[in-house]
C-alpha cells in the first residue's frame, strides 16, 4: 500500500501501481464472480470487470427489463447470463449490488448458496451495518467484503472506457478464508477504481447516507431551490437565475475545483468574485453545520435506514418516486434548466 498526506493526515491507499491489473487478474484467475443485480452499479462493475479479463456472469430476473438490458449489453442467456439461482449456484464471488430493499427480500434464497470458502461482496455497508433491520447475517465460513466506488455505475462505467478510474473504498467484515483482502482489492482494481482507500462497513454506510443527503444530492438540491427562487422574486429571468445557480457552477467552475482545488478556482475567478466567497463561505458552514449533525445523528442511530427500508419496500413505492421526481423535474428551475441545457454548443444541429 502507499502512504498519501491527506491535509497533514497520513494515510495508506492502494493504487494500480503496487496492484496492477495483472495481479488482480491472477488472483482471481479460479473464480467465478457472480454479479447479483443490473440496475444502477451491476452493468458498469459487470461489464468494467469483463473488460479486465474476469470471468464474471450476471444473475438476473428472466423477462425483466434488466434482463433485455443485460441481453444488449452482450451478457449471453445461458452461457454468461443466468437465473439468479443459478448465478448463485455457479458464482463463487456473489456481488450482490440489488438495492437495499431487494437484498432483503432476496437474502434466504442467497444465504443458501453461500457455501464454504465463496465470498459475498457489497457495494455498500447497508445490508450488514444494520443488519437487526435488514437480517443480512452471513455465514462464518465465508469471505465478506465491500468496493463502493464513490460515484454512480454510469460513472464508473463511464470514466472506465475513457481509460480514468473512480475511487472507491473498500473494507473486509469477515476473513474466513484468509485471502479475502487479496479478492477484495483485486476486485476494486478490476471493476475501475482509481485508487482504494480502507475503511470498514459502518463508516462506508455513515458516511454514504449522509454524503447523499448532504451536498452529493439532499444539500446541492435545496441551496440550488433556494438561491434560484431570491433571485426570481427579485425580478431576475429564469435563464439569468438558472445560469448563475447551477449552469455556472457545473459547467465552468466544478471542473475548476476537480482539476486542482478550490483555493485555485478562486484563485482563477475575479477579485471580487473572491472576496465575496472568502466572507460568506463561513456564514454558510456556520448555518448548515447543525442540519449536518443532526443528518449524522439521524444515520447513526438507524433512523435513516429504517425509514429506507419502510419506504422503498412498499409495493407503490415506484409510483410514490416518480411523483416525486415529477415535482423536482418540473418545477421552474429544472424546467428552466432543460432549455439552458438544450442551448449548449454540442446540443445544437450542426450546419451541413
Amino acid at each position: 500500500m502507499a502512504k498519501i498526506n491527506f491535509g497533514g493526515v497520513e494515510e495508506d491507499v492502494v493504487t494500480r501501481e503496487e496492484f496492477p491489473l495483472e495481479k488482480a487478474q491472477e488472483v482471481l484467475k479460479h473464480e467465478t464472480v457472480a454479479v447479483i443485480g443490473y440496475g444502477v452499479q451491476g452493468p458498469g462493475q459487470a461489464l468494467n470487470q469483463k473488460d479486465n479479463g474476469i470471468n464474471v456472469i450476471v444473475g438476473q430476473r428472466k423477462d425483466s427489463k434488466t434482463w433485455d438490458k443485460a441481453i444488449a449489453d452482450g451478457w449471453v442467456p445461458g452461457e454468461t447470463l443466468f437465473e439468479i439461482e443459478e448465478a448463485l449456484e455457479r458464482g463463487t464471488i456473489i456481488c450482490y449490488l440489488l438495492s437495499d430493499a431487494a437484498q432483503i427480500a432476496l437474502w434466504p434464497t442467497v444465504k443458501k448458496h453461500l457455501t464454504p470458502g465463496k465470498a459475498l461482496y457489497f457495494s455498500h455497508g447497508f445490508g450488514i451495518t444494520f443488519n437487526e433491520q435488514t437480517g443480512i447475517i452471513p455465514p462464518e465460513d465465508v469471505d465478506v467484503f465491500l468496493v463502493a466506488p464513490k460515484g454512480s455505475g454510469t460513472s464508473l462505467r463511464r470514466m472506465f472506457l475513457e481509460g480514468r478510474g473512480l475511487n472507491s473504498s473498500f473494507a473486509i467484515y469477515q476473513n474466513a478464508t484468509g485471502k479475502a483482502r487479496d479478492r477484495v482489492i483485486a476486485l476494486g482494481i478490476a471493476v475501475g477504481s482509481g485508487y482504494l482507500f480502507e475503511t470498514d462497513f459502518k463508516k462506508e454506510v455513515y458516511s454514504d447516507l449522509t454524503g447523499e443527503r448532504g451536498t452529493l444530492m439532499g444539500a446541492i438540491q435545496g441551496i440550488f431551490a433556494a438561491q434560484y427562487q431570491v433571485l426570481r422574486d427579485n425580478g431576475h429571468s429564469p435563464s439569468e437565475a438558472f445560469n448563475e445557480t447551477v449552469e455556472e457552477l457545473t459547467q465552468s467552475l466544478m471542473p475548476l475545483v476537480a482539476e486542482n482545488g478550490m483555493d485555485w478556482m478562486y484563485a482563477n475567478c475575479s477579485t471580487t468574485a473572491q472576496r465575496g466567497a472568502l466572507d460568506w463561505w463561513k456564514k454558510f458552514r456556520d448555518a448548515t453545520a447543525p442540519v449536518f449533525k443532526e443528518l449524522y445523528e439521524s444515520v447513526a442511530t438507524g433512523k435513516e435506514s429504517q425509514r429506507s427500508i419502510d419506504s422503498n419496500s412498499q409495493p407503490d413505492y415506484r409510483v410514490k418516486l416518480e411523483e416525486e421526481l415529477k415535482e423536482l423535474r418540473e418545477s421552474e428551475m429544472w424546467q428552466a434548466g432543460a432549455a439552458v441545457r438544450s442551448l449548449r454548443p454540442e446540443n445544437q444541429p450542426t450546419e451541413v
